[in-house]
């Protein structure tokens, strides 16, 4: 079984520097990939609300040392008060199986409802009743972060983003290390682009012998983001796991980065999925 690094949040949380995302499976096919994925050594498994798994997810995590994993859920904007995350905290919780959360984000900003600071409001309460451990944010963009920490004197431990060497997101992850922010990467493996087959990617995976994937992978937890690639293929799951006993040059990092905006960048919008 892998043995995979970890970080350690602003709040005092090791959280594991690979995880698996669920999104978009359905419960049975997420819990078939979070069991598998356990099995493996995967300890930080990421769901939410709207993947509609969680129940899934939770059967999966029955039976696993529970001071070992690393649950990660986010809630929808119909919570964006400063009680509403205790409902949604009640309702994931419920459907995990567990009796705390280690990492409850806020799924999205939703500028245009403006009720994210109560969220978050809402937020450090349950931290502070001992209910999450960590607390964070998803597809916040600096100003966003900025805003928070400005009204509460708090700052998130982690913001998830969507980040690959396609979007490598250089101003939001400075501003994530100004403020202490732990990077986390969905879709870390450019979903919908050319990336795993660009030449790039290509050359550098056969000078270490490795796939695409783990070249990309390891592109990202070599300048701390934390990737979340979903995958329920047993192969590639332990693949994504194995990306810690190599290491990419500065050349090789810096041919990486080049392929920044060689994608076309997602629609700024309130994407369901994620």
């Amino acid at each position: 079984m892998s043995q995979v690094p970890t970080v350690t949040l602003s709040h005092g949380s090791t959280m594991p520097r690979v995880g698996l995302g669920t999104s978009p499976m359905n419960d049975a096919d997420a819990e078939r990939a979070v069991r598998t994925a356990l099995e493996l050594g995967y300890r930080l498994i990421d769901t939410a609300e709207n993947y509609r798994n969680e129940v899934g997810v939770g059967r999966a995590l029955r039976g696993a040392p529970r001071d070992e994993l690393f649950v990660t859920s986010k809630f929808n904007k119909r919570w964006h008060s400063v009680d509403g995350p205790r409902t949604a905290f009640e309702a994931s919780a419920e459907k995990l199986g567990v009796e705390y959360l280690d990492l409850l984000l806020i799924h999205w900003p939703n500028p245009a409802q403006d009720r994210y600071v109560e969220a978050w409001q809402g937020l450090i309460a349950l931290r502070e009743a001992g209910l999450v451990k960590a607390i964070g944010t998803s597809n916040f963009k600096p100003a966003h972060l900025q805003r928070l920490i400005d009204e509460t004197g708090v700052a998130p431990e982690v913001n998830q983003v969507q980040l690959s060497p396609v979007w490598t997101k250089a101003a939001e992850r400075e501003f994530h290390r100004q403020h202490g922010i732990v990077t986390e990467a969905w879709s870390p493996l450019g979903k919908g682009t050319e990336l795993l087959s660009h030449p790039t990617v290509q050359a550098i995976a056969a000078a270490h012998d490795r796939s695409p994937g783990q070249v990309v992978l390891r592109w990202e937890t070599q300048q701390d983001v934390v990737p979340i690639p979903k995958s329920a293929d047993p192969g590639r799951l332990a693949q994504n796991l194995a990306v810690f006993d190599f290491d990419l040059t500065s050349d090789e990092l810096a041919a990486l980065d080049g392929l920044d905006g060689t994608a076309k960048p997602p629609a700024d919008s309130d994407r369901s999925g994620h």
